[in-house]
């Protein structure tokens, strides 16, 4: 289900609430972004403080009255205790290309509850059925087992290795390329 509320996208499953983010999500996305855990294949990086967290959302939320989105952030949040289990989101290529990039980020807590699956496939269907998008790609660090077990599940491919690509803790560490086309997507739902 895919709903818009005051310019905001919501998707709804079975159990999770996407929403998009506003300002007030600045305390749940910093701490979730100050994990260890959720830092291991982060690019980003752990936030120095708050301030370096809110200029981070704010270039998104600022997206979020384009015309021509670039992106798009849900926070997730489990329906039955309004848990903040994460964040999602897609990034727009260029418009010919009719393509876009997923990804997901998790609370340790509620890792391997199927919660990374049910919301890729959110994701898809709002990128293929809503965006009318042709290609959705996924990137994901080589080490990286449960995301790259998610990435397969909801039928994406791997198409390739990226060598030494993401900048994790000062190191350069290798990526897997993932993708489905909207035609395979379309096959298996």
């Amino acid at each position: 289900m895919e709903t818009k509320n005051n310019n905001m996208i919501l998707l709804e499953s079975d159990r999770l609430l996407l929403k998009e983010i506003s300002i007030q999500d600045l305390n749940p996305i910093h701490k979730l972004h100050s994990i260890p855990e959720v830092d291991e294949f982060n690019t980003l990086g752990i936030p120095k403080d708050l301030q370096e967290t809110e200029k981070f959302i704010l270039s998104i939320i600022e997206d979020q009255n384009s015309k021509q989105r670039k992106q798009y952030c849900w926070g997730v949040w489990a329906i039955n205790s309004n848990d903040f289990i994460g964040l999602a989101g897609l990034v727009v290529a260029v418009e010919r290309f009719k393509m876009a990039e997923i990804y997901f980020k998790l609370s340790p807590d509620f890792w391997g509850k199927g919660y990374a699956t049910e919301i890729s496939n959110k994701l898809l269907k709002f990128g293929f059925e809503e965006l009318r998008l042709h290609r959705i790609e996924a990137g994901v660090a080589t080490e990286n087992i449960k995301s790259i077990r998610v990435l397969e599940k909801v039928g994406m491919t791997r198409e390739g290795l990226r060598r030494k690509i993401l900048p994790i803790r000062g190191e350069w560490k290798d990526n897997y390329h993932y993708a489905i086309l909207e035609n395979e997507y379309l096959e298996i739902n």
